[in-house]
């Protein structure tokens, strides 16, 4: 279970997220997505969820690499159960799945929780 204010900041992402893939602005779209990606992929619904969203946007964009990488990303998102996460890592497939990178300091108070 995630923390509530992590869980806040969680949602706020993706709906920002949302409301960018609907305007058909996806580079901003997929920006909240690797923020989101970011707060929720310790828990394993937060975590699959970003990806699906990362894979929409790949496949609007008719992106091969991103469609294959989010494919992969959702199969590894069970790392999430065991508690195997590259943490700060931004899910997309512009960078290795297993590199830990660091936390926006915007974002890192939410795990302060």
């Amino acid at each position: 279970m995630m923390p509530s204010k992590l869980h806040a900041a969680f949602n706020s992402e993706m709906e920002l997220a949302r409301s960018y893939f609907s305007a058909h602005d996806y580079d901003l779209c997929f920006r909240h997505l690797e923020r989101a990606h970011i707060l929720g992929q310790r828990s394993y619904i937060p975590h699959v969820k970003s990806h699906l969203w990362m894979l929409r946007v790949g496949i609007q964009q008719r992106n091969l690499k991103e469609i294959v990488g989010q494919c992969v990303r959702i199969l590894g998102s069970a790392g999430s159960l065991i508690g195997v996460v590259p943490i700060g890592n931004t899910g997309g497939s512009n960078v290795s799945a297993i590199k830990p990178m660091p936390i926006p300091a915007d974002l890192a108070r939410y795990f302060d929780e």
